[in-house]
């Protein structure tokens, strides 16, 4: 048994495998903290637009519908349109 571990080539196999096992645990690792690294990107980008919707959801609820009529960016016929339904009651059935 021991005689074959002083082979040359019985040697160079067993740093193969250990070279295999180092090299395939550090790739491991590396996609480990790859989709770490992915998962906080994504999570950061999720805040960031939720904040940006509460801006607008802040924005818009503070403004009147008339001003929201004038803020669409419509043509002259379609923005009068919009602040005359603002205009007229709405019928409850």
């Amino acid at each position: 048994m021991l005689a074959a571990l002083a082979h040359p080539l019985a040697r160079a196999l067993g740093g193969l495998g250990v070279a295999a096992l180092i090299v395939s645990g550090a790739y491991t690792y590396g996609k480990s903290v790859g989709r770490h690294g992915a998962a906080i990107e994504a999570l950061e980008r999720s805040v960031e637009l939720l904040r940006k919707r509460n801006v607008i959801d802040e924005t818009v609820s503070a403004s009147d519908a008339a001003a929201l009529c004038l803020d669409f960016g419509l043509s002259d016929e379609d923005e009068r349109e919009c602040l005359r339904r603002l205009e007229t009651p709405v019928s409850q059935p």
